[in-house]
């Protein structure tokens, strides 16, 4: 039968191995260069933003919140990531009742995804994400019957849990990010490309079930998608974001408003909702230009390759697992914001990691990136052997 050969080295799980001269050798160091890289931009874009719109200016709030971050950082490095393997059934579960409880707050540009706390807005739904990916990470860790078509029934049937709770907010952008973190960790973990396939192909197959279940906001969004018109004047409608954003960037041409000066006089031109939130990467264009946009990508790009190394690197199963769905999760992410930005994917309202304005998004991909950088410090010491490989003894067992 199939399964997963794993070798504990009892004496080394005990003990970190981390030390000042050992960090500089591992990949966290240009995972967390990238990750300030990010920080930066979106504070100028976030910066330019409060410039041109006539809000509440959020820059100073974001560096603010640069503090909870830094110490949620701290702690989750800090302790071994094997500690947190303990607890993370137990934190997925207790992230549940709070995407019950978000339902009943007031809604917010027509969706429940926050609760009020006072000083600060709590969104349950940063935190699933993170937790979905700890828990099903500790289930897959040891397992090989998702290596069948009926064993995949059960992560899916983790997964719709959080996802039905998060769609009735109504959120579809943070419900979507749950599928590609899914696909992508059991296909790490062992799953048959054949079978992922099928599922993906039933899936495609229940896309008008699914369309008509979308309520008409979320519909108009994607057909505004097809409905784009370059130049003239501003859309009404769901059109109008798109429209906006595509102009905001190209208003910044190749040198940006920091070096050429602002091109247009016309505030209208520039009006862009929620800049500093969902459209932060326009920000970053029009002040910096071709350069920003590039820079922007080039930064995640490599934090892509570095977390993929981590993951690569860990050969104890959770770590390699959690490592790449925190990756995947945190890479998706940015491809449907800056994709709905430039016109190529239609508005979800999905924040960019690291750089849009927001506290919860911060802290929570705070956590994630500091659990990236405690399994590259101490996921080779959690096993000796080269693990986490299936054999096939016996295919037509799990066929």
């Amino acid at each position: 039968m199939a399964g997963i050969t794993i070798r504990r080295d009892v004496s080394s799980t005990s003990r970190s191995s981390f030390s000042v001269t050992g960090f500089f050798s591992h990949p966290s160091l240009i995972l967390l260069a990238c990750a300030l890289g990010l920080v930066v931009l979106g504070l100028c874009g976030i910066a330019r933003a409060d410039q041109l719109q006539n809000v509440t200016p959020r820059y100073e709030r974001q560096v603010v919140w640069l503090i909870p971050a830094a110490i949620a950082f701290a702690l989750v490095v800090a302790i071994p990531y094997s500690r947190w393997k303990r607890f993370s059934d137990w934190l997925f579960v207790a992230s549940l009742p709070l995407l019950v409880l978000v339902l009943a707050m007031p809604p917010r540009n027509g969706a429940r995804s926050w609760i009020p706390l006072g000083i600060l807005d709590f969104q349950p739904s940063e935190m699933a994400k993170l937790t979905f990916i700890m828990a099903l990470a500790h289930y897959l860790m040891y397992r090989d019957n998702h290596r069948t078509l009926r064993g995949l029934v059960v992560p899916f049937v983790v997964m719709l849990f959080p996802v039905a709770l998060i769609l009735l907010e109504p959120d579809l952008g943070s419900a979507m990010l749950f599928i590609p973190v899914l696909f992508s960790m059991l296909f790490v973990a062992g799953a048959r490309a054949r079978h992922l396939l099928a599922v993906m192909l039933l899936a495609a197959c229940l896309m008008p079930f699914f369309w008509q279940k979308m309520n008409a906001e979320q519909r108009s969004r994607v057909t505004a998608l097809f409905n784009q018109t370059d130049g003239g004047p501003s859309p009404r409608g769901d059109g109008y974001h798109q429209h906006q954003a595509k102009q905001v960037i190209a208003l910044g041409g190749v040198w940006g408003s920091e070096i050429q000066g602002q091109v247009l006089e016309e505030p209208a031109a520039y009006h862009l909702p929620a800049a500093q939130t969902d459209f932060v990467f326009c920000m970053v264009a029009e002040r910096f230009g071709l350069g920003g946009s590039l820079a922007t990508v080039a930064l995640y790009a490599i934090f892509l390759m570095q977390g993929m190394q981590i993951s690569q690197r860990c050969k104890e199963p959770y770590g390699r697992l959690v490592a790449t769905g925190i990756t995947v999760l945190l890479i998706t992410q940015m491809i449907i914001n800056t994709g709905m930005a430039v016109g190529l994917l239609p508005i979800t309202g999905i924040t960019l990691p690291l750089m849009s304005y927001g506290g919860s998004s911060l802290v929570a991909t705070s956590l994630a990136l500091a659990m990236l950088v405690n399994i590259d410090l101490n996921g080779r010491s959690e096993i000796q052997s080269e693990s986490f490989m299936f054999k096939d003894l016996n295919a037509a067992s799990v066929s």
